[in-house]
């Protein structure tokens, strides 16, 4: 896919995962291998991709899936990035220190080098995704890193459903959002509020991409692990919030998008929600709820 101007294509690679992390890594490295040699220029891994999810339960022996940054994961993930001149978005389980982790997503340039990491900020805790056992909330911030082909922010699952950590990433300058996502439906809901839940989903994103006048990449995970079902249909939406490509919602899949970053341009002067922000305002949005 050759790439001009301000067009750039972006790789979602959307997977099963098994339970050993060294195949899921293969497996990923391939198919990051794959989306390079079909012209993706930056491409993003799911949420915790190394292993199956694994906040299901409360069990201590799943932080032994933990790993330093750097560490063995991305070294081997800054060599494909260098090899094939890619920038790389990926989500790992964060050891910081003794009892101290995180669920991060790391951003590696076309170098091989580590250009920045993103702690993730916002923890669930609802049935079968037990994470504020697992993960310290994060620390670093919101921010947006600087690739050869464009600027990126990335965030992580339940952050996708905060219209303010979106805006704190596109003020930061980032053009594509990446949400690496483990999302899916636990088998004790009734069959009723699936189509709902993923269609909410979707919306709450599409609508970032729209307020903030940037691309929002949605990468999750496909099959069934456990009680969960992931539900597949990664997807990115352009700054209008049209979606551009949907994934499967069964099947392994990688997406290959091409996004023209001159949208960003075009939809924000006819859009100028940014512009037009009530910056002097908004002081309330410090306190957690006013009655």
């Amino acid at each position: 896919m050759a790439q001009t101007g301000n067009k750039v294509a972006i790789g979602l690679v959307q997977m099963r995962c098994a339970e050993k992390p060294r195949a899921n890594l293969a497996e990923a490295i391939a198919k990051i291998e794959d989306a390079a040699k079909s012209g993706a220029s930056i491409v993003s891994t799911q949420e915790l991709f190394l292993s199956h999810y694994p906040c299901q339960t409360e069990d201590p022996k799943y932080f032994d899936l933990a790993e330093p940054i750097p560490g063995p994961t991305t070294n081997a993930l800054c060599k494909i990035a260098k090899a094939r001149k890619i920038a790389i978005v990926a989500s790992i389980f964060e050891r910081r220190a003794a009892g101290v982790y995180h669920n991060t997503a790391v951003v590696i340039d076309e170098t091989g080098k580590i250009a920045g990491r993103y702690r993730k900020m916002h923890i669930p805790d609802d049935p079968r995704f037990y994470e504020k056992y697992y993960f310290t909330p994060g620390d670093l911030g919101f921010a947006a890193h600087r690739t050869a082909r464009a600027i990126v922010g990335a965030l992580v699952c339940w952050d996708q459903w905060f219209p303010e950590a979106a805006r704190l990433v596109a003020m930061a300058g980032a053009q594509i959002l990446f949400y690496p996502t483990a999302i899916g439906w636990w088998h004790g809901e009734p069959k009723s509020v699936r189509p709902l839940q993923r269609e909410a989903w979707e919306t709450i994103q599409r609508s970032h991409a729209i307020a903030n006048g940037v691309f929002v990449a949605a990468i999750n995970r496909v099959g069934i692990e456990g009680d969960l079902e992931f539900w597949g249909d990664s997807f990115v939406a352009d700054p209008f919030g049209h979606i551009i490509a949907r994934a499967s919602g069964k099947s392994e899949e990688t997406l290959i998008v091409e996004c023209d970053l001159s949208q960003v341009e075009q939809v924000r002067r006819n859009w100028p929600f940014l512009r037009d922000r009530r910056i002097d305002a908004y002081g309330d949005l410090v306190h957690r709820y006013r009655s």
